[in-house]
């Protein structure tokens, strides 16, 4: 019947497309049930292909053989799923087999479906959720048959280890399992009852209480998901942190049992891990070290082998299965998995090639390497670092210059037009102090990469020159750089500046400049290919006395790029090269929104406030510099007619007078008086010139206001009056 269902695999209509699509695959497997296994088999085959650790695909595929009472592929199937799968469920379905097999069969079908048992808790007996599995256990071993006394105390034997091993294990059931080994205790012996039940306390209460703390991260794991490769969801990352999370504890050991017990739940822990992270190349390569590191290392191999399988696309994987190989002596076994890597992987890159031919030089030597260098250079994959990492360790492992500047000579006449390999090229010959050949290799690949690719091979020009050439040198290519990488309009950009002075005489990160004066530069530069002024630079800043025209194109802030500021961050030297004209911070600060144009025409004066805004560092700006730019700065006027709703406090505006003087007339005696004095101080303060210093404005205006709280007529009036002075001082100022 199964040559029959894989013959039926072929057949049209049945394949669909369910590459790690999980709805696709769950309607998919609802499908298969209500269909027959002959339809269903090939259906199944594709899920299980597909999801290798879906315990509930091979569930229902097993339950569906079993419907048909078809054995031998029952037998099959759970040979395929069992130990890859470590699913409670699936285990229980395989006992459910078992002793629907061995029923009938007397004592031999007892003792088959007893050792089934024992397989079963062996591996899946940990499991929190493992509790009546351990109950369904103890039954069958109370109902299994005794002949004699013998075989009653056997029955008894096992009966009380069983209970002693489940009282032990954190499952959901445990405190039901430890009432039930009481009476059983009882029902034995209450002699020994209360020694055995006295001794089984403590761990008893341990198990207990690691319960509480291990239902913890058990419940955040989604129990449902299917093993798909990770795509960054968030939903992913937390089930990837949970499962660390879950590690770490068990890895703990909080139960303080024995070696052997806590690596069983380890393990058993990593298994299910990689049921639900089958395509995460961490967990694997963490499950693998864990066996290496408690010195298990052929089971670490296993893993690896598990995980080449599992992931074969994954070159790092390999290369740690053959690095432990390796670091354990088997040499050929390592040599085995490079090859296998070149001949199976289809993106075996360069990088694959030169890790070869390391691992050549280091076991088999300089000729073995020096071979397979020849074969990698005729691949269709081999790439200019193949080229350049043989140089190197022809130079500085083997000892041999000459080898290394024929393979370099060899590769220029390929990868002439990458600029990587001319720049690892004029690294090797500067250190063989070849400053003629360096030149001379500059001048080959300048002439023949295009413009948009010659910039850094120009840099690096400009750098020795600066370096190690002389004065004329320097001025030269510099000169004959900023020409070739000119535009044909941008003809400012030929014209020297005072960044090629900071650049030519820097030394790592020593500079021949303040790092404000460099920020200064590099806006300057920036500024300068906008074809922008700055706004403090137009007129409009400091000491201006004119009423400057709202220019057309203004810096302000772009509300769709704005970032926080953050004080500890420590940002790198700007750079000095001019290439730094599509830095994200300058395309905040010259960026604008439509909301903000229109804002901005139908507001001139708002635009006019934002221009003069002066440049400040920092989150705190010097309030006073800030205050004295913009009361000198002189805003368009309101156009006629628009009064809008602001108004003028009573006590200002003209023709109020007359109305506030009729009160103060039916005010008694005192009252006017006291009216009186503060007028008088009203126009001494408006005639008293005020003090430049903002800083003593602000004292007189705080003294000033603590003894003007005698009433709400003398807080209008002093207001209005220091509003007056305050004013009339700035604009004497600006005058």
């Amino acid at each position: 019947m199964q040559a029959r269902a894989d013959a039926s695999q072929n057949q049209p209509g049945n394949t669909v497309e369910l590459k790690y699509n999980a709805e696709a695959a769950e309607t998919l497997a609802r499908k298969a049930q209500k269909l027959s296994i002959l339809e269903a088999a090939p259906i199944y085959e594709q899920l299980v292909a597909t999801y290798p650790t879906a315990a509930k695909f091979w569930k229902q595929y097993v339950e569906a053989y079993m419907a048909v009472n078809n054995d031998d592929a029952v037998k099959q199937v759970f040979s395929r799923c069992l130990l890859g799968c470590q699913h409670l469920l699936l285990w229980r379905c395989y006992i459910r087999f078992i002793r629907k097999v061995n029923d009938g069969r007397g004592v031999e079908g007892q003792e088959e479906t007893k050792k089934a048992y024992e397989f079963m808790l062996s591996y899946v007996g940990g499991d929190i959720g493992s509790g009546p599995v351990w109950m369904e256990y103890i039954t069958f071993l109370k109902t299994s048959p005794a002949l004699n006394p013998q075989e009653e105390s056997h029955k008894m034997t096992a009966l009380r280890k069983a209970y002693q091993r489940a009282i032990v294990t954190p499952t959901h059931h445990v405190e039901q399992l430890w009432k039930d080994y009481e009476n059983f205790e009882n029902s034995v012996s209450r002699a020994l009852a209360k020694g055995l039940v006295s001794e089984y306390q403590p761990k008893y209460n341990s198990a207990r209480a690691i319960y509480r703390e291990l239902k913890k991260f058990v419940d955040e794991i989604d129990w449902n998901m299917l093993a798909v490769p990770p795509v960054g969801s968030h939903k992913e990352e937390m089930q990837w942190v949970a499962w660390k999370r879950f590690l770490a504890f068990e890895k703990g050991n909080p139960q303080r049992i024995d070696n052997v017990s806590a690596n069983k739940r380890i393990v058993y822990t990593y298994e299910q891990c990689l049921m639900y992270l089958y395509h995460y190349p961490d967990i694997w390569y963490d499950y693998a070290t864990w066996h290496a590191k408690a010195g298990f290392v052929d089971l670490a191999v296993k893993v690896f082998q598990r995980a080449v399988k599992a992931l074969p696309e994954s070159e790092m994987l390999r290369y740690a299965y053959a690095e432990l190989e390796e670091s354990r002596g088997a040499i050929q076994a390592a040599k085995i998995i490079y090859e296998a890597l070149l001949q199976e992987c289809d993106n075996a890159s360069g990088l694959a090639h030169i890790q070869f031919i390391r691992f050549l030089r280091r076991t088999e030597g300089v000729e073995a390497a020096r071979k397979y260098f020849i074969d990698a250079r005729k691949s269709p994959n081999c790439t200019y670092h193949v080229y350049v990492a043989y140089a190197k360790m022809a130079l500085c492992l083997d000892k041999d210059p000459k080898v290394a500047h024929s393979v370099f000579e060899a590769g220029i006449k390929i990868y002439m037009h990458e600029p990587a390999y001319i720049l690892e090229y004029a690294d090797f010959l500067s250190r063989l102090n070849d400053d003629r050949n360096i030149r001379a290799l500059f001048e080959r690949a300048l002439s023949s990469l295009p413009r948009e690719n010659s910039i850094e091979v120009w840099n690096a020009f400009v750098r020795f020159e600066q370096q190690y050439g002389d004065l004329n040198s320097i001025l030269k290519v510099e000169q004959r750089r900023r020409e070739a990488l000119a535009g044909e309009d941008d003809s400012a950009a030929t014209e020297r500046s005072l960044q090629d002075v900071v650049s030519r005489y820097s030394f790592m990160d020593l500079r021949p400049c303040s790092s404000k004066d460099l920020d200064h530069l590099s806006r300057q530069e920036l500024l300068s290919k906008k074809g922008e002024k700055p706004a403090l630079l137009n007129g409009s800043g400091l000491g201006s006395t004119k009423n400057p025209t709202p220019a057309a194109n203004f810096s302000h802030p772009g509300a769709s790029q704005t970032a926080n500021y953050n004080p500890q961050q420590t940002p790198g030297p700007p750079s000095v090269s001019g290439n730094n004209s599509s830095s994200p911070n300058v395309n905040a600060v010259t960026g604008s929104t439509n909301d903000l144009d229109k804002l901005l025409k139908t507001a001139p004066a708002v635009a006019m406030f934002l221009k003069n805004l002066p440049v400040v560092e920092g989150p705190n700006p010097d309030v006073d510099v800030l205050l004295s730019i913009l009361l000198q700065c002189n805003l368009p006027p309101r156009p006629a007619g628009n009064s809008g709703n602001t108004q003028l406090p009573a006590s200002s505006a003209p023709g109020a007078s007359g109305s506030y003087k009729g009160t103060r007339e039916r005010q008694p005696g005192k009252r006017k008086q006291r009216d009186r004095q503060d007028d008088d101080e009203t126009s001494t303060v408006q005639s008293a010139p005020l003090p430049k210093d903002i800083f003593k404005i602000r004292q007189i205006q705080k003294a000033r206001s603590a003894t003007s709280q005698t009433g709400s007529a003398s807080v209008a009036s002093y207001g209005s009056a220091s509003v007056g002075a305050y004013s009339g001082e700035l604009s004497g100022n600006t005058s």
